[in-house]
């Protein structure tokens, strides 16, 4: 069965937040240090919008595999065409290949969204990630080093990108 991927409702927030608080422990993905709270997140979730920057649930069936979002790179109209995807991934699905699947729909479905250059922001100790992006075509296009201090160590973020068409 194929994924599924609905537009994510205002009720959704809880269990995104959720979701995005179960990988801050591991320092693999986020710079955030503490869990965050639904509220911090509203403005950043009315900043995604069905027809140009949407923010997916994804299901297989009747199981919550995580969620999806396009976001804008930079905030300047020359860069309308350039987006961000972020890909969080419940605790019970990782590792499992969903990644890899919602990855490929972002890809195949960026053009309906008027988004021609997909970007990875990945820190460069998440060889997973790194690897799943590469696996798919992404390039490494920058490395930002030592950028981030993460309970005293220094971590360096690698920007994987791709040209869709």
């Amino acid at each position: 069965m194929a994924l599924q991927f609905t537009n994510a409702l205002i009720e959704d927030l809880p269990i995104i937040v959720d979701i995005y608080n179960s990988t801050i422990e591991g320092r693999m993905v986020t710079a955030d240090t503490e869990p965050v709270s639904v509220e911090s997140k509203l403005a950043w979730f009315h900043e995604h919008n069905p027809t140009a920057r949407p923010l997916f649930m994804v299901h297989d069936g009747d199981t919550l595999i995580g969620w999806m979002s396009y976001q804008d790179f930079y905030g300047r109209p020359a860069y309308n065409g350039t987006a961000e995807i972020s890909i969080y991934i419940h605790e019970q699905q990782r590792g499992t290949g969903y990644g890899k699947q919602i990855l490929q729909h972002a890809m195949a479905n960026a053009a309906t969204y008027q988004i021609h250059t997909l970007l990875g922001f990945i820190f460069s100790h998440n060889i997973p990630s790194l690897k799943l992006f590469e696996s798919l075509g992404f390039e490494q296009w920058a490395n930002l080093k030592n950028i981030a201090v993460l309970d005293g160590i220094d971590r360096s973020l690698t920007i994987m990108g791709k040209r869709l068409n």
